[in-house]
């Protein structure tokens, strides 16, 4: 049970060490692009591909639904990026269902915990496999498997690095179900637990009175996408990625307040110090370097 990118990699991995994958649940076809025609989910295209049998429910509830999911009958049901999963369905299997996440759960439970680490400067992360249970994220784990995060890391690379990392700790969960050879953990933490809710792109406008760590790591953590983005003389842009400017610089501008430098620089005051807008986008144009986007542009 899957739906974007992320969960293909599972499925791709299951398919390929010939696990028998007897269906795949995935959403309903939706109209995208510039030409609104209706496409598919990026988990349904490869299961088309490998002639696998597709599910598209609306409603998960739904008794057509149940019956179709029941006559399948599934050992094991694996879900990677999916909808929040009723009862009936994620008990419905002998063996169980198991849900793979892009944490060290129980830190970051939620949609988007891939962004969250990256936002709050965490620097490992990593995936997890665990039982499903009434609430979401809290089930008994399976198996677990760390990445470090770096400096470097926008929350582009980490997905990738997650998610094959997540393929391979889906198979090694299938394999040890299979061969009844594994044991679970219940989730605690002796710190405070962290949370991954999910991110709308009206919440993702830039906080000047945050500091300069704060704002790179925000940035980061959005970048490619939805995008951090700021306003500037009535204009959205967006900002692709930023870089912390350690110098010190006598000024008299507050939070939110930039200034150019030589034609080149987009220098943008923080509460203690500034960033440096290296990458940005104006609202239905390409993403440039600032100095490039000077060249063209005033501020």
């Amino acid at each position: 049970m899957g739906t974007p990118e992320f969960a293909v990699a599972s499925l791709r991995i299951l398919v390929e060490n010939e696990v028998n994958v007897v269906g795949v649940i995935t959403v309903p076809d939706k109209r995208k692009g510039r030409g609104k025609q209706m496409m598919g989910s990026e988990v349904k295209d490869y299961a088309a591909s490998q002639g696998l049998t597709i599910l598209q429910p609306t409603n998960l509830k739904s008794e057509d639904f149940i019956e179709q999911l029941r006559a399948l009958k599934a050992d094991l049901q694996i879900v990677v990026a999916f909808r929040m999963l009723p009862v009936v369905v994620w008990k419905m299997p002998p063996l169980g269902t198991f849900n793979l996440h892009g944490s060290l759960l129980p830190q970051y439970r939620g949609a988007a915990p891939i962004n969250w680490a990256i936002i709050n400067g965490e620097t490992e992360t990593g995936v997890t496999t665990f039982f499903l249970k009434h609430e979401i994220d809290t089930g008994n784990v399976i198996f677990q498997d760390k990445e470090e995060i770096s400096p470097e890391d926008n929350v582009g690379a980490l997905y990738e690095r997650l998610m094959l990392k997540g393929a391979d700790l889906v198979l090694k969960t299938v394999r040890a179900i299979e061969n009844k050879d594994y044991s679970l953990t219940e989730q605690h933490s002796d710190s405070e637990l962290k949370s991954a809710p999910k991110i709308h792109k009206e919440t993702c406008q830039i906080d000047w009175n945050k500091s300069s760590m704060e704002v790179f790591n925000f940035v980061r953590g959005l970048n490619p996408y939805p995008s951090a983005w700021v306003v500037i003389n009535k204009k959205k842009y967006k900002i692709h990625k930023v870089s912390v400017d350690d110098s010190d610089h006598a000024t008299n501008l507050i939070s939110g307040q930039f200034e150019v430098v030589d034609k080149k620089i987009i220098r943008i005051r923080t509460v203690d110090g500034f960033v440096i807008l290296d990458e940005l986008q104006p609202e239905g144009k390409k993403r440039m370097n600032a100095e490039a986007f000077l060249r063209g542009n005033s501020l």
